[in-house]
């Protein structure tokens, strides 16, 4: 498939990376402290750490535990690995043509971004940059605007169901699903991996 846009935008965990070892490892710690049995599932993929835990500590524990999973996560960013395709895709890329929006702070996002070897664009959009998260647009409208482009002329990558759903209500030209996870999602289209996939002079080839 060859088409035309100005601006790609990836979600991050799961579509660039995997990061779900250690994801899961602090999910599971911080339950046994905030929310005895919970673990994480695709249900809650794409969305803002802060806004899960909110759901279910309440306002009264939600500094203390978001504090918490924060660093539960960030102590265990360097499991993280780039998925298939990922490290030659971005690298081939011209700044300034694309960015991450991601669900994960700013310093979660960078580290895990570092310990894949994916580079970190200047215009990257995380969950302290939004007032609303995925499957809310606004990220997605965050990461278009940054790059200067409208939201039309550009491309989301995403695997969680959330993240598909906000692209589509902001208006992205394209919706691409990677991985199985996005089967069952509202993309446009679906790829196993990033691999194989080109963008140069606005070309995008998959």
């Amino acid at each position: 498939m060859r088409s035309f846009y100005k601006g790609l935008l990836f979600d991050n965990d799961g579509v660039l990376v995997d990061s779900m070892q250690g994801a899961i490892a602090a999910w599971r710690a911080w339950g046994e402290k905030y929310y005895p049995g919970f673990e994480l599932t695709g249900e809650h993929h794409g969305k803002r750490a802060q806004d899960l835990v909110l759901e279910m500590v309440g306002a009264a524990l939600f500094e203390e535990a978001n504090n918490h999973i924060n660093q539960l996560e960030q102590d265990l960013a360097h499991l993280t690995i780039a998925l298939t395709g990922s490290k030659e895709f971005t690298h081939s890329l011209s700044p300034g043509t694309w960015t991450v929006v991601t669900s994960a702070n700013p310093f979660l996002a960078k580290a895990r971004l570092e310990a894949a070897g994916i580079p970190i664009p200047k215009e990257l959009v995380t969950a302290y940059d939004v007032t609303k998260g995925k499957p809310d647009p606004e990220p997605y409208l965050l990461g278009a605007k940054n790059l200067g482009f409208e939201i039309e002329d550009c491309v989301v990558f995403e695997d969680a169901a959330a993240g598909i759903q906000a692209g589509l209500d902001a208006g992205a030209g394209l919706l691409v699903g990677v991985t199985e996870h996005a089967l069952e999602t509202k993309a446009d289209i679906v790829v196993s991996s990033l691999a194989g996939i080109s963008f140069q002079d606005g070309e995008l080839f998959i």
